[in-house]
């Protein structure tokens, strides 16, 4: 397994690569003038010649993507132009509020998503499965603004039940809403899928056997139907976990949730460079590391998966 995790991590360099390149001829081509953004529209052109050359902005672009890739090498993702504080440095300050928030999401629509599909599998074509894939596909197509708009006209405005927007002092009252409109399109996925894959092992030979040799239904269900659908199960959470995790935008800017969600609007807002390239580098790490553990994952849930 070591040489597996060793090759995986090999294969990230050139990924990593490859965004980071992406990422800086974006930047490149974007309108907008850093030192201006410094500076405000009131800055000397003196002043603002001096901004460009301490930022590098005056060399020749191939100069300046050597001396990015130099940066990032070491470790230094650069300073932001709106706050003046290191990128590396805000990215830390905000990851545990993002952590929290998907965190919770996933827990929500893990216990959800899975419940609902194996109840829809074991009881197919009921009103159950009807009622809950109906619900599951409009999962699935609300956009995570109107659902969470929708909430808290509901429960924040008209009710008043819970607080609207704001993380508060981290309770988990605030948490409520936010993690409930992360969480409701990957709780649709997640019971469509497992319904479709216990659909797929209930159907096996070994199953009937199973029940014809007697054992409680219960059993038939949990041990031999539910984990040997698993891992597709497994695969669709990592992915979606690595989604949440590296920022959930819409989620955290209509809740105004302290995340690096929204810490990636404001920087394209105020055209951040550095806090754009950050954020972005950023959530591809979350990606990597994310699959590379899903991929690790299936070894335990299935001892026949091996690693070459």
């Amino acid at each position: 397994m070591f040489a597996y995790i060793l090759r995986r991590l090999l294969y990230t360099i050139p990924v990593i690569w490859g965004v980071v390149t992406v990422v800086f001829i974006l930047m490149a081509v974007v309108p907008g003038d850093p030192a201006r953004i410094m500076m405000g529209q009131r800055g000397d052109p003196e002043t603002l010649e001096r901004i460009r050359s301490d930022l590098g902005l005056d060399l020749p672009i191939h100069r300046q993507y050597l001396r990015f890739m130099q940066e990032i090498i070491k470790g230094d993702l650069g300073t932001s132009y709106r706050t003046n504080q290191e990128v590396s440095e805000a990215l830390i300050e905000r990851f545990p509020a993002t952590f929290k928030l998907a965190f919770w999401a996933m827990i929500f629509a893990s216990v959800t998503g899975v419940a609902a599909g194996m109840l829809s599998a074991v009881k197919q074509y009921s009103l159950f499965d009807y009622s809950a894939m109906f619900i599951a596909i409009a999962g699935v197509s609300a956009p995570v603004f109107w659902v969470g708009l929708i909430l808290l006209f509901i429960f924040a405005y008209n009710l008043n039940i819970v607080p609207g927007v704001g993380y508060g002092d981290g309770q988990l009252i605030y948490l409520l809403l936010p993690v409930i409109t992360l969480g409701v399109r990957p709780a649709a996925l997640i019971a469509r899928l497992t319904r479709s894959c216990m659909l797929e092992v209930l159907n096996q030979d070994y199953i009937r056997t199973a029940r014809a040799k007697g054992l409680a239904e219960k059993t038939v269900i949990i041990k031999h139907a539910f984990k040997n659908a698993l891992i597709p199960v497994v695969t669709i959470i990592g992915t979606q976990l690595s989604a949440l995790l590296s920022g959930a935008v819409l989620t955290e800017t209509i809740f105004a949730w302290p995340g690096i969600g929204r810490l990636a609007v404001e920087a394209l807002v105020a055209r951040d460079f550095p806090m754009i390239r950050g954020t972005v580098i950023f959530m591809a790490l979350i990606f990597l590391v994310a699959n590379l553990v899903v991929d690790l994952s299936y070894g335990f849930i299935d001892p026949r998966v091996k690693y070459n």
